[in-house]
């Protein structure tokens, strides 16, 4: 299974972004599909989560700015983001918790190559 992000850049504050991340491989199902960030010199921080029981969870800082939205059929996990703040700048990952072939039962969580995300003031 693999997890490939994009839509990362440079943006002013109070601009927008979107990002996204694609699950692809043997794939049997997908339980959750979440965004971490991660500052230099910080802690890698939760974003935003949605399960496939359609529970959603996002971080204090981001609450009300981002969204996170899943295509089910494009197994592809999506982040809007407005409102951007210098503070969000940082190298965002997308993370998923997949069923597959290596693991039919339980889901095994991966990691996509991080983008970075930069918010000029």
């Amino acid at each position: 299974v693999q997890l490939q992000a994009s839509g990362g850049g440079l943006v002013q504050a109070g601009g927008s972004l979107r990002l996204s991340c694609s699950a692809s491989g043997s794939i049997f199902g997908i339980n959750s599909m979440a965004w971490y960030r991660q500052a230099p010199g910080k802690q890698r921080e939760l974003v935003a989560k949605r399960t496939s029981a359609r529970t959603t969870n996002y971080g204090d800082s981001v609450k009300g700015r981002f969204k996170i939205s899943i295509n089910n059929d494009k197994n592809t996990v999506y982040l809007q983001m407005n409102s951007l703040k210098p503070e969000d700048t940082a190298v965002y990952y997308c993370n998923a918790g997949v069923r597959s072939a290596e693991s039919p039962i339980y889901p095994r969580y991966y990691w996509g190559q991080g983008t970075q995300v930069t918010v000029s003031s």
